[in-house]
């Protein structure tokens, strides 16, 4: 496993966010390249991790994902101010809680009991975003949180809209003026 840092060296007195990817869905994907972006530009230190094929192909993937978030945060010196996660990423949720870590949870594996219990324990400070036509989030339908839950109609596990490039990037963009009113309100 492995991690950089996004952009220019951070200030170490910044606070730090560490981007978890999905297991087909890198740092580089619109939501997560974008959600960097914004951290960056609001003075965040964003820390990105790149997953190895075996962490996406392992059976128990947050004990993988927890052990490289616990290398993450010993590696930036023992603190975390803000995950931001999509779909495999995810499975550091339960991690998030124990440590009264903020969250913005992309597209969570709501299907696994472990990342759906931790969403449901989840307070304010997280915010939860899905498509409506992801397997993977609909059990948000029935979900009892104090996290913000955002559907998105019509969308899919990587929040676009099947076969409308247009819509779907109209869809990202009012996504991250959502996710930018959470952050600024984490801070």
């Amino acid at each position: 496993m492995g991690h950089f840092e996004w952009g220019p060296p951070g200030d170490d007195d910044a606070p730090t966010a560490v981007m978890l990817p999905g297991g087909l869905y890198s740092v580089q994907g619109p939501l997560l390249y974008w959600c960097a972006e914004l951290l960056v530009q609001r003075g965040w230190r964003v820390i990105a991790v790149e997953w190895p094929p075996e962490v996406t192909a392992a059976a128990d993937p947050r004990r993988e994902v927890e052990a490289e978030l616990e290398a993450v945060t010993a590696a930036v010196g023992g603190s975390v101010d803000l995950v931001v996660a999509k779909s495999l990423g995810s499975h550091a949720l339960p991690w998030a809680i124990r440590h009264g870590v903020p969250g913005v949870w992309l597209t969570p594996v709501l299907t696994d009991p472990a990342v759906h219990d931790a969403l449901a324990r989840a307070g304010s400070s997280h915010l939860a975003i899905g498509g409506a036509v992801d397997p993977m989030w609909a059990p948000a339908a029935t979900l009892t949180t104090h996290a913000r839950l955002e559907t998105i109609d019509g969308a899919d596990h990587s929040i676009l809209i099947p076969f409308d490039w247009q819509e779907s990037m109209r869809t990202q963009q009012a996504l991250m003026t959502v996710i930018a009113a959470h952050i600024d309100g984490a801070r």
